[in-house]
């Protein structure tokens, strides 16, 4: 998989947008962590300026000296706690807002990956939107929560600093800002270079995680054909690539931070050089200058926060510019001219379709009728699975038209047509089985989904779970087979009861003690309704009606199982081949 292929990517502009409309829902909120923070602020830095007081009434003497000090002290602990009670109000506000905007922007980007088009997903890869709700998420979690606070404080904090300094003396501000030029060249240096390298980062990441999913999701085909040395060499380099990325940008940080330590040696050496001279001519006091000092002594952590946070809020930016690309991908426009279907009949007529420069179709014409049950057989790579994610609407053909009921597939809004695509990559939901099942159908009442479960031949073992419907299932709960997980998928269809069943390998539980169950579901399911099943056993070809024979990308043959053998050509070879093999595995 390569960049070019990722889902897209918002640009700055776009996610600053989209970063103030989140924000702009919570007004009140945000004005309240705003005057809760300058307050904290203010209040903060009365410290130093309280200590250059203590300084000043010791160097001075004086028969009331203690109690005066004694009063500057308790004036220091108010401080101490007035900061603290609005640097936690302060907290509060900005954990309302950020964490409600963060779950806000959660929700829009998986409304949006729920909806995204079957076939973007397929060329983007599931890793790439993974990476996305998954670390992307946590990256702008953490940038909201820890670095914006930070950044935001501390940024406050250095300009009220530099406000005081120039409140005891002008001058002292002027030998503050010296320091400003190295910091500013250091943070342009830094952020020229580390940009590219953290979207570089984001990127590889997702395309590790693309891999991962691939070798892992496949594994039984990886180990089948002795290919995990190559897919363990996929995994490595990609891994190899994120990791040489992330050592990249630690180094950037190292020198950067470096920069950052000369800054505050210049900045502070030329305040107390200036302290010194003015102390010297008597035009400030002794106090002053001790103010002058800790307010620039002060000023250390506040400004290494705010540049040694960019790297969390550039991490987060990249974040959220990624998460704000899934929700900017252009919805597809809705049928201009939507008809009606006369049926659930499928055409295809010279339908050719291909993936970059291959083609999976070529000139495929078929008619299959209403109500009947198509099996499509031929060997890995023949087209199968493509042909019924063309009827599903994943993809659209390259050259052809497809019909359904004698309507062009692009002309039928999904609200006149219901199509199910079930897969071998079947999923269990995490909840209950009664909630797993009414994903299709919020309404439906237990009798009909114990009803599907019964034609999905999933209510015996249902029945006998711990709590039946109400048993937990999915992540955290109890586990299920492959054929249990495929029984639920099935009975999710039947609750739907679509007009088009498509089963691409649905049923692909060779060997197993519940394949017989999962093809005898798949029947009844087939039952009265338009149905294609790509056969991984050639036991599921012989109960369809009508079976057709793909071989790179073509149609070769077609006809019932009886007809077909008779025939001898590539489905007996097929049949032959597969009745020897199982006959091989039953000894």
């Amino acid at each position: 998989m390569t960049s070019a292929e990722l889902l897209p990517t918002a640009s700055w502009p776009e996610t600053r947008r989209a970063a103030a409309g989140l924000i702009s829902t919570r007004r009140w909120a945000t004005l309240g962590a705003v005057l809760a923070l300058v307050a904290s602020t203010t209040v903060g830095l009365a410290t130093p300026a309280v200590l250059g007081a203590m300084v000043n009434v010791v160097t001075d003497g004086g028969g009331d000296a203690q109690r005066r000090v004694t009063i500057l002290a308790l004036v220091l602990v108010g401080v101490a706690v007035g900061q603290s009670v609005l640097g936690a109000v302060s907290n509060f506000f900005v954990a309302q807002v950020g964490e409600s905007t963060v779950a806000d922007l959660r929700e829009r980007v998986m409304h949006r990956a729920l909806d995204l088009p079957q076939s973007m997903l397929e060329r983007s890869g599931r890793g790439d939107i993974v990476s996305r709700i998954t670390s992307d998420v946590r990256l702008v979690t953490r940038a909201v929560g820890e670095a914006i606070p930070v950044f935001a404080s501390a940024a406050l904090t250095i300009a009220l600093t530099i406000v005081g300094l120039g409140a005891l003396d002008w001058r002292f501000a002027v030998a503050a800002l010296i320091a400003a030029p190295i910091q500013i060249r250091g943070l342009q240096w830094y952020l020229k270079r580390s940009e590219p390298i953290y979207r570089q980062e984001r990127e590889a990441e997702g395309e590790r995680a693309q891999q991962t999913i691939d070798s892992i999701g496949n594994s039984d085909t990886v180990f089948a054909f002795r290919l995990s040395a190559a897919h363990l060499g996929h995994i490595e380099e990609r891994s190899l690539a994120a990791a040489r990325l992330s050592l990249l940008a630690t180094r950037l940080r190292t020198r950067f931070f470096g920069r950052l330590n000369l800054a505050e040696f210049v900045g502070l050496s030329a305040v107390l050089v200036v302290a010194f001279v003015l102390v010297r001519r008597g035009e400030v006091s002794l106090g002053a200058a001790t103010a002058a000092a800790l307010y620039f002594y002060r000023l250390f952590d506040p400004i290494g926060a705010v540049l040694g946070v960019f790297d969390q809020l550039q991490e987060g930016g990249i974040g959220l510019a990624r998460l704000v690309g899934v929700t900017q991908i252009p919805r597809p426009a809705p049928t201009a001219d939507p008809m009606t279907p006369s049926d659930s009949s499928i055409t295809f007529d010279d339908v050719s379709f291909g993936y970059d420069d291959t083609r999976a179709v070529e000139k495929v014409t078929l008619s299959i009728p209403a109500g009947s049950h198509v099996a499509i057989v031929g060997s890995s790579g023949a087209g199968k699975s493509t042909l019924a994610r063309l009827v599903a609407g994943v993809h659209d053909p390259q050259a052809g038209t497809i019909r359904i009921g004698g309507v062009a597939r692009e002309n039928i809004s999904p609200s006149n047509l219901s199509i199910a695509l079930v897969t071998q990559e079947v999923h269990v939901f995490a909840g209950t089985v009664r909630q797993d099942l009414r994903l299709v159908d919020p309404d439906a009442d237990d009798s009909r989904v114990l009803d599907a479960l019964a034609t999905a031949g999933a209510l015996d073992w249902v029945e006998a779970l711990p709590h039946g419907l109400d048993t937990v299932v999915g992540s955290g709960g109890h586990a299920l087979t492959s054929a249990a997980a495929q029984q639920l998928a099935l009975a999710r269809v039947a609750l739907l009861d679509p007009d088009i069943l498509l089963l691409d390998e649905a049923t692909a539980e060779a060997g197993s003690a519940g394949a017989q169950d999962l093809d005898d579901a798949a029947t009844r399911l087939a039952t009265g309704r338009t149905t294609v099943t790509i056969a991984h056993r050639l036991s599921q070809a012989e109960r369809a009606e009508l079976i057709v024979v793909m071989e790179a990308g073509r149609l070769v043959e077609q006809g019932s199982h009886t007809d077909l053998l008779a025939m001898g050509g590539t489905y007996a070879a097929l049949w032959e081949a597969w009745s020897v093999g199982r006959v091989r595995q039953s000894r």
